[in-house]
């Protein structure tokens, strides 16, 4: 099932999510309908406080990503032809490499794209679906949507690593966002 996304402004977007174990409720259909949600909006990672969830949980399939670039462009990155996992309770365990900028959207906040740097490689621990502990470093690419997921889960936005002035300019976008004046091709919620 297609859940709509939460638009910037809502609350859950904004806080700190809890661990969860193998007895939560009906997981494997919200894993399921996370994966169909983030695909019928065109996403590469979803977290579940962006379909209202304030739980310790998001999807990464950055194969979509290399799936669009031709072979030049495939050769900048080391992690191609990227992943697609479910990460459950997941801890960063260690950044590295340098940071370099990218440009970065969300679907909470749409029609808005910027260049955030963050760090080359990330190492993670987390549960998969069938809560089997892992701990992975990964690059590129595929570290900055994990990334950008795992911020999800700690209450923080991209938008959070902008400057203050260019965050003062988009200002106006934001709270139309929030008051639900954008118009999207996926279902979204505005909440408070």
């Amino acid at each position: 099932m297609i859940l709509p996304i939460v638009a910037y402004g809502a609350a859950v977007l904004r806080k700190k999510t809890e661990s969860i174990n193998a007895h939560y409720p009906n997981l494997n259909m919200l894993i399921s309908d996370m994966w169909e949600t983030m695909y019928a909006s065109n996403g590469v990672g979803l977290a579940a406080p962006q379909i209202n969830r304030d739980i310790r949980l998001f999807v990464v399939d950055s194969t979509q990503i290399y799936d669009n670039m031709d072979d030049s462009e495939k050769k900048q990155y080391p992690d191609m032809p990227g992943i697609k996992k479910v990460f459950i309770n997941a801890q960063i365990k260690d950044l590295d490499g340098d940071e370099w900028l990218y440009n970065e959207g969300c679907l909470s906040i749409p029609k808005i794209r910027e260049d955030i740097a963050r760090p080359e490689m990330v190492v993670i621990e987390y549960m998969d679906e069938h809560f089997t502990t892992h701990i992975e470093a990964f690059h590129g690419i595929t570290a900055r949507v994990i990334l950008h997921e795992y911020d999800h889960i700690e209450g923080k936005l991209f938008i959070d690593y902008l400057k203050p002035l260019k965050k003062k300019l988009l200002q106006g976008k934001l709270n139309d966002i929030s008051k639900g004046k954008v118009k999207v091709d996926y279902k979204m919620t505005f909440l408070k």
